[in-house]
């Protein structure tokens, strides 16, 4: 697989242009943040160990150990299992969604799927379709 739309940004304060700072600047110092691009597609099980962005489509499962928070950008169209302590959604997902910490479905966020998470907000205009479980900590 390329490297040509994927993208990894360090949160340290470092001289680098000013390209996707404001997302990088919002995270603790020394946290990696990978950003997979609009032309990738994933197709079988992504596990990581770090904060994900997708902008792309994924089939298959989606599984971030650890704290980290995975994103799926607002053009993206996931069709996949997710498994993360944090979800945020802003494109397409069709699948499952578990979250340790909350789930987060923003204005063009949709899901068709079960959502299981301690926190659940869906802002005004996105969509879910599925049952929701919000598990007692």
């Amino acid at each position: 697989m390329s490297n040509t739309n994927a993208s990894v940004e360090r949160a340290a304060p470092v001289a680098q242009p000013q390209v996707r700072r404001a997302a990088a600047d919002s995270k603790p110092a020394g946290r990696l943040i990978m950003n997979l691009g609009t032309s990738i597609v994933i197709k079988g099980d992504l596990i990581a160990s770090e904060d994900l962005t997708i902008y792309g489509k994924m089939e298959g499962s989606v599984t971030l150990e650890g704290g980290h928070t995975l994103t799926i950008g607002r053009h993206a169209h996931i069709r996949a299992a997710i498994d993360a302590k944090a979800v945020v959604i802003q494109g397409t997902v069709t699948g499952n969604v578990t979250a340790r910490e909350k789930v987060e479905i923003q204005t063009t966020g949709s899901v068709a799927g079960d959502v299981s998470s301690p926190r659940l907000a869906i802002a005004d205009g996105a969509s879910i379709k599925g049952k929701v479980h919000v598990q007692q900590s």
